[in-house]
């Protein structure tokens, strides 16, 4: 087991609030949006979600690291938090199944973190003043130099990030063999979608997030999908400018959280950044179609606006976050094309909304037909 000497850590935010604990991963300094998730499990899979990138996670679980890492369970290539705030930090692990400590693995990927600090008190603070940047050091306590590399720190708001995750080169993902050729746009995806999608008898294509309408279908796909992803929508005009292309393909769609906003923008309908926005794995979402809800895992700093999608001709509700009635999920009315704004795939997370890859498959067999 590789420990490491702690080191007096201190976490500054936007605002000038200022917590001091103890450094653990990587040392150093870290930048990035503060942001909370109130998952109980599943926090190696949180980490490498690509949507995270260059935030800054607070677990609200107390424990952290008690059951190590596994290498299977990574969601991307790598940790894509920008750093990571935990209460209670466990070098030691006992998991048969696991391959590495918490500590190792952070390390691995140059990750910093802080522990031994009021998790509650920042959280109950993000969730009254909002989500805003914060910079964690064990570098240094200097706060005016830390406010002066915090001023640095671009805002999330109108920022784009998809680039930074996305595949350098298109892949392929699946059997050969499968009923069906999908298309993923991958602005972020993780890698539990492309395990569904491939488990219901999808030949995926993974494509980078600059490639173009045309790179999508030159292989002949039966159906698109717009994976998850990092940053601000708004700030991906190219991208929903080529799928506004997507959705005039009359292909079926299917989009996931930062998928789901590309096609409300590129359908006309604005997004908005949330307060603190939704990050958990017990979300409760009420399906109008059906009239049941589903627990549901979520990730996501900015919605799509509900205005916008009630006054569109084309497109209806078919999910609503049951906490605040933003919108989950919309649906063309009289084109195969739907989107949700939550994690049907989990990892972590229940799988009551796993029926959603059911749906995309059933419109490519309609399509077929």
């Amino acid at each position: 087991m590789k420990y490491r000497t702690k080191d007096r850590a201190i976490l500054l935010l936007e605002d000038g609030t200022i917590f001091y604990g103890a450094g653990v991963g990587k040392k150093g300094t870290a930048t990035g949006e503060i942001c909370f998730n109130t998952g109980m499990t599943g926090y190696q899979e949180i980490f490498t979600d690509p949507s995270y990138f260059g935030q800054i996670m607070v677990t609200t679980n107390a424990h952290i690291g008690n059951y190590g890492t596994l290498q299977d369970e990574n969601e991307s290539e790598g940790v894509k938090i920008a750093g990571l705030v935990v209460r209670n930090f466990s070098y030691d692990w006992s998991r048969p199944a696991g391959d590495s400590s918490l500590q190792n693995f952070l390390e691995k990927d140059g990750i910093i973190a802080i522990t031994e600090l009021d998790t509650r008190a920042l959280v109950r603070h993000i969730r009254d003043k909002g989500a805003m940047n914060a910079i964690i050091s064990a570098e240094t306590e200097d706060i005016d130099a830390l406010k002066a590399k915090l001023a640095e720190v671009p805002s999330m708001d109108g920022l784009e990030l998809a680039s930074k995750v996305t595949t350098k080169e298109p892949y392929f993902y699946g059997d050969e063999n499968a009923e069906f050729k999908v298309s993923v746009l991958d602005v972020g995806v993780k890698r539990n979608i492309l395990r569904n999608l491939a488990a219901r008898g999808c030949y995926l294509k993974v494509f980078p997030s600059d490639s173009s309408f045309g790179d999508l279908m030159e292989w002949g796909p039966d159906g698109l999908f717009l994976s998850n992803g990092p940053g601000d929508p708004s700030a991906m005009s190219n991208v929903v400018s080529e799928v506004t292309k997507v959705l005039d393909s009359g292909l079926p769609v299917f989009g996931i959280c930062l998928g789901h906003q590309l096609i409300s923008l590129a359908s006309g309908i604005k997004t908005y950044k949330m307060h603190h926005g939704h990050r958990g794995i017990n979300h409760p979402v009420k399906n109008l179609k059906t009239g049941k809800c589903e627990v549901t895992s979520q990730n996501h700093g900015f919605v799509v606006k509900r205005e916008d999608v009630e006054a569109h001709q084309e497109i209806e509700i078919t999910h609503v976050h049951l906490n605040d009635d933003t919108v989950a999920g919309i649906a063309y009315r009289d084109k195969p094309i739907f989107s949700v704004q939550y994690h049907p795939e989990a990892a972590p997370g229940p799988h009551d909304s796993r029926y959603l890859f059911d749906h995309f498959i059933d419109n490519m067999k309609k399509a077929k037909a």
